[in-house]
C-alpha cells in the first residue's frame, strides 16, 4: 500500500512545469555548423550538414571530421547503412564506407542525378530520394536504377517491413509495395503537401507536415492519417527518432517533443537548446542527439525525462518526488505520458528506468 506523503515543496516544484530538469548540451567541435542528419551506428554517432560528415566515437560529446572522400563542399541529408558499410547521401551523390567513415568512397553509377535528399536500407535493397525522384541499388550501391517517381521532389523516405514510403515537397506520401515498380499516393487526411521528414515506429509511420500544419500519423500503412495535438506545437517537422519507449519529434523553430505513448501525448524537452530549429534526431546508447540549423549537435541523457530532483540521477528522491504527485496533475514533471495524471502506467515508466544517470 502506498503511505501518505507529505512533502509540500516538492509538490510546489513538480506543479510548476512538465519539462525535464537537466538540459541538453553542446557536442565539442559542432558549434556554429549546420547539421542536417544522424545515424548511430555501432559505437559511433554520425552527423551530416552543410560541411559534410562528422564522426563521434564519445557518445556525441565530441565530433571530429570525417570527410576523407566525402562530399564535404555540400550538404550530407542522409545517412543509412548494412552489416558491411555506412553510406551517405549528398549533393554529390552517393558514398559508402566500409571503416566507420575513416575513408569514403563514391557510389553513384546509374544515377542521372546526384542531388540527393534522403536513404534508406530495406533488406536487400538501398533507395536513395532526391529532386528527380527515387533510385534504387540491389548490389550496396555498385550501381542504381531509377525506382520511380520520376520528376517529383522526393525529400525523405522510410519503410515498414518490404513497403517503401516516401515523403514529397509539394505531393504528399506515395507508397510502394514491389520495390518501387509502382508507387501509389497515401494521402487520406493530410492537410499538407510538403512532407520533409518521415519515420516508421513499428507498424505507426509518423509525417512532418509545412507550417500551419504538423506531425502526422498513421497505424493502417497510410490508408489515412491524424493531425497529432497533445501538446504537440503547430509548425513543420523535419526530423525523428525512436526507440521501443519513444517517438522524438523536431520542429522549425520550436525545438523537440517526445511521446512515450506513440504520438496521443508530447512533452517539450529544450531546456538549453540554443537553436531550437531541429533537422534530424537519433537515439544512440541511452543519449537523444539533436541536429540543428546554426548550431551544430546537441545531446541529452533519455534518464533526464525521469529525473524529478535534478540530481541526474533516478533513485529514491525521485520516487519520493513522484509519489508526491499521485492523482490528477496538470503539466507536471511527474506524468511521463503526458495525460494529466500521474498513475500506475507513470509509475512503471520510473521503475523500468530505475539507476540509470545522465548529465
Amino acid at each position: 500500500m502506498l503511505k501518505n506523503y507529505t512533502l509540500p515543496i516538492i509538490v510546489a516544484a513538480l506543479a510548476v512545469t512538465n519539462t525535464a530538469f537537466a538540459q541538453w548540451h553542446q557536442s565539442t567541435g559542432t558549434a556554429s555548423l549546420n547539421m542536417q542528419s544522424l545515424i548511430s551506428r555501432e559505437n559511433y554517432v554520425f552527423a551530416g550538414g552543410a560541411t559534410g560528415a562528422y564522426r563521434s566515437d564519445t557518445s556525441a560529446i565530441i565530433f571530429n571530421s570525417s570527410n576523407s572522400g566525402n562530399d564535404s563542399v555540400g550538404p550530407t541529408r542522409g545517412f543509412t547503412s548494412d552489416a558491411s558499410y555506412i553510406y551517405t547521401c549528398t549533393s554529390q551523390g552517393v558514398f559508402r564506407s566500409a571503416n566507420n567513415g575513416a575513408t569514403w568512397i563514391s557510389k553513384s553509377a546509374g544515377m542521372t542525378n546526384t542531388l540527393t535528399s534522403g536513404i534508406i536500407q530495406v533488406q536487400s535493397h538501398l533507395f536513395v530520394v532526391g529532386p528527380t525522384g527515387v533510385f534504387r541499388s540491389d548490389n550496396q550501391g555498385d550501381n542504381w536504377a531509377a525506382a520511380g517517381m520520376v520528376g517529383v521532389d522526393v525529400r525523405c523516405v522510410t519503410a515498414v517491413d518490404s513497403t517503401v514510403f516516401v515523403g514529397t515537397n509539394g505531393s504528399g506520401v506515395y507508397m510502394s509495395t514491389n520495390w518501387g515498380t509502382t508507387w501509389t499516393a497515401v494521402n487520406t487526411g493530410l492537410a499538407s503537401t510538403n512532407i520533409r521528414a518521415i519515420e516508421t515506429k513499428g507498424t505507426s509511420l509518423f509525417a512532418g507536415g509545412q507550417i500551419g500544419t504538423g506531425v502526422y500519423r498513421s497505424t493502417n500503412l497510410g490508408t489515412s492519417w491524424t493531425l497529432l495535438g497533445g501538446g504537440l506545437t503547430s509548425g513543420s517537422y523535419r526530423g525523428f527518432a525512436h526507440d521501443d519507449r519513444m517517438i522524438v519529434a523536431g520542429s522549425f523553430g520550436g525545438g523537440v517533443f517526445y511521446s512515450v505513448d506513440n504520438g496521443d501525448h508530447w512533452i517539450a524537452i529544450n531546456s538549453g537548446l540554443t537553436d531550437l530549429t531541429i533537422f534530424d534526431l537519433e537515439i544512440h546508447q541511452g543519449m537523444l542527439v539533436a541536429a540543428t540549423n546554426t548550431q551544430g549537435v546537441f545531446r541529452f541523457a533519455i534518464s533526464n525525462t525521469f529525473d524529478l530532483t535534478g540530481d541526474s540521477c533516478i533513485d529514491g528522491s525521485d520516487l519520493s518526488s513522484f509519489l508526491s504527485a499521485w492523482g490528477t496533475c496538470t503539466d507536471c514533471a511527474a506524468d511521463f505520458n503526458g495525460d494529466n495524471s500521474v498513475d500506475g502506467n507513470d509509475f512503471s515508466f520510473l521503475l523500468s528506468n530505475w539507476g540509470a544517470c545522465g548529465s
